[in-house]
């Protein structure tokens, strides 16, 4: 008798997700809360309850605390909120920081993609905070598992005073037609949009499944969209392809649904889990812009109009920090620099408290962590400044705390390698205290192991998670990664060949931002700096000597698999 041919990762995933949209499932969401952990059955902790926005929480030890390069999950749940184009009212941001007090230790994160983050939650609470949720009008429907994830926009849609459109609508419209959608409940793996109508591309078409960016014809002067497809970061980052067309406003959603049909049914996608997304039709399934253009044509049934010249941005911040001028006369927005992305329920309250105050009671989530008040009549302005720093907001933000983003990390990620967000307050706030004077625009990216939720790879200065042994014990290590772009000089990082354990990469970063201040060119950003400096020239600025390169992913810690930042 032939033994049996055991199921690969891929095909149980896939034969999970045929046996069951869990979107239809939620009544056993509630049937486990009430009869306890063991109720659950195995496919819906690996699988199924990521369609409702919730992951099992790690240990804090993680991915080196389990096996297989995952790490041990605990009984709690780290669960993602919906926040499409990151617009959100005062009465939903309430709602989030009772949530995060009442279950999830008062820790509410602001994610890369507009979410919010809730970690520590119970089963037994689950029903609790998704009722509570859904009673003031928002969801974690779709923020994880293989579907459309949240729909991403300019947070300054409609108000901001450079736009070229308010695409906010679109982005709503593109979420009701792939959120809950049966249609796309079963995609191949993750899938992100962004649709943005301003001119700072703050939302990050270039890392996206599919990015639409507003322009103008210069024919006919209409109001139309360019489309970039097969962004992502993660282990193989590959920056999004422009396509050569130009998609009018009411063709959007109809390409947009094309592009999305076209992931959904392609079967040569499903075979390897970690070579899943869409980017890799480019990079293994032989797929250009000018074929995968076709393919949505085909779809469409006509032939869209030629594109027209872009204009990415140049070397600008995306993260709206500050007190600015609207489009509308006499009032501006002001934005919070959130370090690390971390909100307390006594600041969430704060804020929401302000913008009911001093606005229109609305807020809004940032691709950089941070959080916005619109609407606010310029007369206010002082005494909004002055609520938000007595809450511990900060307006007028170092490039260090505006330019520093960093991913979950070990604290919660079961796939992580290093801790970040301490990590990242204690970078910031000894790089302020060094450097005072520093001006110049900076990113400086941290993720936890090499899938990239920190977005390390279009850096000025990224850092990867690594294990390294020290007296014979492993410690958190970062790799760096230096000279990552977007906009009009767009890059992917350079892999430097230098590893250095957690406690030395602030020496480090000093030492190269000393150098670059002491050293650089008339009028010379830092990202001109890196690119005229090799490799071994970082290497030696960054370590303080010359040292030899070390390949990336040599380490004494087990990698993580199972890539889903």
């Amino acid at each position: 008798m032939s033994e049996a041919v055991k199921e690969t990762k891929a095909q149980r995933v896939e034969r999970l997700k045929r046996e069951l949209n869990p979107w239809t499932a939620y009544d056993d969401i509630v049937r486990f809360a009430r009869e306890g952990w063991d109720a659950i059955p195995p496919p819906w902790l690996g699988t199924y309850f990521r369609w409702w926005g919730i992951y099992t929480q790690g240990d804090g030890v993680g991915a080196v605390g389990g096996k297989g390069g995952e790490g041990k999950a605990t009984r709690h749940f780290m669960v993602r909120i919906r926040i499409p184009n990151g617009a959100l009212h005062a009465h939903q941001l309430r709602t989030i920081a009772d949530l995060a007090e009442r279950h999830a230790r008062g820790v509410a994160d602001i994610t890369v993609r507009q979410n919010i983050q809730l970690h520590w939650v119970s089963l037994e609470d689950l029903p609790a905070v998704f009722q509570a949720l859904w009673l003031n009008g928002v969801t974690t429907l779709g923020s994880c598992g293989d579907v459309t994830r949240n729909v991403t926009g300019c947070p300054l849609a409609g108000a901001d005073a450079d736009e070229l459109v308010d695409a906010s609508p679109l982005v709503h419209a593109a979420t009701r037609m792939l959120n809950g959608n049966p249609a796309f409940y079963n995609l191949p793996r993750k899938y992100k949009v962004t649709i943005t109508g301003c001119r700072a591309w703050c939302s990050y078409p270039e890392i996206n499944d599919v990015g639409l960016t507003a322009q103008r014809h210069p024919g006919t002067r209409e109001i139309g969209f360019a489309v970039r497809v097969g962004g992502g970061l993660s282990t193989d980052p590959h920056l999004a392809l422009p396509l050569d067309a130009f998609v009018p406003w009411h063709q959007a959603l109809p390409v947009l649904r094309a592009i999305s049909e076209i992931f959904r049914d392609s079967d040569a996608l499903r075979e390897n889990r970690e070579k899943a997304r869409l980017k890799f039709l480019f990079l293994q399934h032989g797929f250009t812009a000018a074929r995968f253009l076709r393919a949505i044509e085909e779809r469409l049934g006509v032939a869209l109009p030629p594109g027209v010249r872009d204009e990415p941005p140049d070397d600008i911040y995306r993260d709206h920090v500050g007190i600015h001028p609207q489009k509308q006369a006499g009032y501006v927005y002001a934005g919070v620099a959130v370090l690390r992305g971390r909100l307390t329920p006594a600041e969430m309250r704060a804020a929401a408290d302000l913008a009911d105050r001093y606005g229109t009671g609305e807020l809004r989530t940032t691709s950089m962590q941070n959080l916005l008040i619109p609407h606010v009549r310029r007369e206010h302005a002082p005494a909004l400044g002055r609520g938000l720093e007595a809450a511990g907001l900060r307006l007028d933000a170092s490039p260090f705390r505006r330019g520093t983003v960093a991913c979950t990390g070990s604290e919660f990620c079961k796939l992580a390698l290093t801790e970040t967000k301490g990590f990242a307050r204690r970078l910031v706030e000894t790089l302020e205290a060094r450097l005072p004077g520093f001006e110049q625009h900076l990113r400086i990216h941290i993720t936890g192991c090499p899938n990239s939720c920190g977005q390390h790879w279009i850096a000025d200065l990224g850092v990867e998670g690594k294990k390294v042994k020290v007296d014979g014990a492993l410690v958190d290590a970062y790799y760096f990664c230096v000279g990552g772009a977007v906009g009009l000089h767009q890059a992917v990082a350079r892999p430097i060949g230098l590893r250095l354990p957690a406690a030395d990469v602030l020496p480090a970063i000093e030492r190269l931002l000393r150098a670059f201040l002491a050293d650089r060119l008339a009028g010379e950003t830092f990202r001109h700096f890196a690119a005229r400096h090799t490799d071994d020239d970082l290497r030696g600025l960054l370590a303080g000597e010359l040292v030899e390169a070390v390949a990336r992913d040599e380490s004494p810690g087990r990698p993580p698999h199972g890539v889903d930042g």
